[in-house]
């Protein structure tokens, strides 16, 4: 569970931010003062800080000198609450590291809203991190150093926006790509303009190499369904490494089997399962590609690209989500789904 300290010394505010807070399901810890606050932050090493600045003992910009000097602190998102509105006031809590401003009074979703975002933020970061540490692993594993030296050094990332097409259908491959951070599907549209999302990517995925290694053009678009860092990796190199390397080869034929057979179970679920089977599938399809720990699912999505994955139209899929709202399996709302009953989802009958 989400920790954050929360240092604020008026008890009427400080009791009402952790009623918020609670009922959020973060777990709270509080302080009084900055010095208060500094020790229960080393202690309990909080995941982000709330803080106020006008306070004994201790104030808010001191705390903050503070904890930007502990190394073990200064990556900890910290959000100032406070009833100083003057610009310079902002312009100094921004220069000394802070990562965000909430004036009071403030309401519910002001609060909530700053704290996810700084929280995606630092997700966003570590994913970051983590991927390129599997990439580099990958590049690790190949033995001939030259090619690897060449690979390395070739390798170019870009930073694209959430629903940007990465390749569309019909062009010439160029690259091989490599999902650092983010989601992304691929997908189909038939002559009469239905799509159907035909594949999902998380980080640590490679993606189209297909049209590389057959020498075709793509047969399918991709596109981002988050914001999303891509290693673009030249054609020329890659076909070194595939045509060169047994590790490399060995492991692109892994993918190339695993398609086919996703690919197959696929077109047996459009063509035999039910409208709810298919949903149920989707979403623990979701599930197992994208959880990474024992907390809550909840995937950011919208009806369109849910009902694209699911085969369906999206005023069936949001019928469906209701039945599957109603019966507790799930929760569900404008842009998100969340699993409550993993189990029956997956022994959905058809």
């Amino acid at each position: 569970m989400t920790k954050i300290l929360l240092i604020e010394d008026n008890p009427e505010i400080r009791d009402n931010t952790c009623e918020i807070l609670e009922l959020a399901n973060y777990q709270i810890a509080t302080a009084t003062n900055g010095k208060e606050g500094y020790e229960i932050a080393i202690k309990e090493n909080p995941d982000l800080i709330i803080c106020d600045i006008m306070m004994p003992v201790l104030d808010g910009y001191g705390l903050l000198h503070l904890i930007n000097k502990n190394d073990n602190l200064k990556s900890v998102p910290f959000i100032f609450l406070t009833a100083k509105t003057e610009r310079g006031d902002f312009r100094k809590g921004m220069e000394m590291g802070a990562d965000d401003y909430i004036t009071k009074p403030f309401t519910d979703i002001e609060l909530l809203n700053a704290i996810e975002s700084r929280l995606q933020k630092v997700k966003f970061q570590q994913e970051r991190i983590n991927t390129a540490q599997t990439l580099n692993d990958f590049f690790n594993e190949i033995k001939n150093n030259d090619a690897l030296e060449k690979l390395t050094n070739s390798t170019v990332i870009n930073h694209y926006k959430k629903k940007q097409i990465v390749y569309s259908e019909g062009n010439n491959p160029r690259s091989l790509y490599y999902l650092n951070s983010g989601k992304i599907r691929s997908y189909k549209i038939n002559e009469i303009g239905k799509e159907l999302t035909i594949g999902l990517f998380n980080a640590g995925d490679f993606f189209g190499y297909n049209a590389l290694i057959e020498n075709t053009t793509y047969k399918e678009t991709t596109e981002t369904l988050e914001e999303c860092d891509i290693s673009i990796i030249g054609r020329e190199d890659f076909e070194i490494l595939i045509n060169n390397n047994k590790e490399v080869a060995h492991k692109f034929i892994k993918l190339l089997a695993q398609n086919v057979t996703e690919k197959e179970e696929q077109l047996i679920n459009l063509a035999y399962n039910s409208l709810r089977k298919r949903v149920a599938d989707t979403i623990t399809t979701l599930l197992k590609k994208y959880k990474k720990d024992s907390t809550d699912f909840i995937i950011y999505i919208s009806r369109d690209d849910l009902a694209h994955i699911a085969g369906t139209t999206t005023e069936s899929l949001i019928r469906t989500l209701s039945d599957f709202k109603n019966e507790k399996l799930i929760e569900a709302e404008a842009g998100y789904v969340k699993v409550l009953n993993e189990k029956k989802l997956l022994d959905m009958l058809n």
